[in-house]
């Protein structure tokens, strides 16, 4: 079963990297990284890179599509080589999965029309304008298209795909060899949860926040 993650410059490590770990894990997967240039990719912070040992044309049969989000996917939005490609390989594909704002380039390419979908919760109003339907779960299946919301969802996503490829054994195994036992020191990891001062410093200051930069200054210090 091949598991084909696109990369592209300015990603989010843990879109890629959480689905990485866990689907990457289901008996007999071989997961490739994918990119319309191959090589070294950097994520939106810049200092970790991911490297696609594949060009589009090397991947034309996965089994399973993983489209990562970050601020690198506002370029990506307008129609072209990369759009065909995840149509091409979608017509294929078992599972087509997006984390984040992975599932804007889904919509883009038109998969998400008339379907149920998330993303991360600042750009759920986005999804309406490619025809699918915004929801505020954190996984959500529609057919054979699986999106999650924002970053850290990817993890949970892939592994509610790895039960639903191999069972619920498989993605316990999982589960307890990455030791995933989420126990937050906050409750505040949606909107209707969180503080009503993060959830507006988030919308007004959000590439700022998510880059690990200060912002309440305009970015230059500060606490």
């Amino acid at each position: 079963m091949q598991i084909a993650i696109l990369l592209y410059d300015r990603f989010t490590a843990l879109d890629a990297v959480g689905p990485y770990e866990t689907l990457g894990l289901v008996p007999d997967a071989e997961v490739v990284f994918v990119a319309e240039r191959p090589g070294v990719h950097r994520s939106d912070k810049g200092s970790l890179h991911l490297v696609a040992e594949a060009a589009l044309s090397d991947v034309t049969a996965p089994d399973v599509l993983v489209v990562p989000g970050g601020p690198g996917q506002a370029a990506l939005m307008a129609d072209g080589p990369l759009h065909d490609w995840i149509r091409t390989v979608d017509a294929g594909t078992t599972w087509t999965t997006s984390v984040c704002t992975g599932s804007l380039l889904l919509a883009a390419a038109g998969l998400l029309r008339g379907r149920r979908a998330t993303s991360h919760w600042l750009a759920l109003d986005q999804l309406p304008a490619f025809g699918a339907e915004p929801t505020g779960q954190r996984v959500v299946f529609d057919g054979k298209y699986v999106t999650a919301a924002g970053v850290s969802a990817g993890i949970d996503m892939g592994l509610t795909l790895a039960g639903r490829i191999d069972g619920d054994f498989t993605a316990q195994t999982i589960q307890l060899g990455i030791e995933y036992d989420p126990q937050p020191p906050y409750d505040a990891g949606a909107p209707d949860k969180a503080p009503a001062a993060v959830v507006t410093a988030l919308r007004e200051h959000g590439g700022l926040i998510l880059a690990g930069k200060r912002w309440r200054d305009g970015g230059a210090g500060g606490a």
